[in-house]
């Protein structure tokens, strides 16, 4: 008897119980938004991790953190947003981040 290996993103995961949720996600969301000429991807991301930090959506800003420094971010410029955020979103909200980053930086050592 073989055993697949646990889901480990979101979409692996949700996909079984809402796949036109995934499959509209893949082809709207990082098939369009993601790629329209207004913003870069870098600036995408930016945007996103301070959406998800001001959100508290802890659950999706691992994966978009390391999307960001994927996508030019800095370490610099993710700590100055949430630290700009802690006074908009809140202390505890940027704490976590805060905590978030740290994990994210940490398993990515330059």
């Amino acid at each position: 008897m073989s055993t697949q290996p646990a889901p480990t993103t979101a979409r692996e995961v949700v996909r079984p119980v809402a796949p036109k949720l995934i499959d509209l996600s893949e082809k709207v969301l990082f098939g369009d938004v993601w790629e329209r000429p207004g913003l870069s991807k870098r600036d995408r991301s930016l945007i996103t991790v301070a959406a998800l930090t001001a959100m508290y959506r802890t659950d999706q800003l691992q994966g978009h953190l390391e999307r960001a420094l994927a996508n030019g971010v800095t370490r610099e410029e993710i700590g100055e947003v949430i630290t700009h955020l802690a006074f908009y979103a809140g202390w505890p909200n940027a704490m976590t981040a805060g905590t978030i980053a740290r994990r994210v930086f940490d398993a990515k050592k330059p």
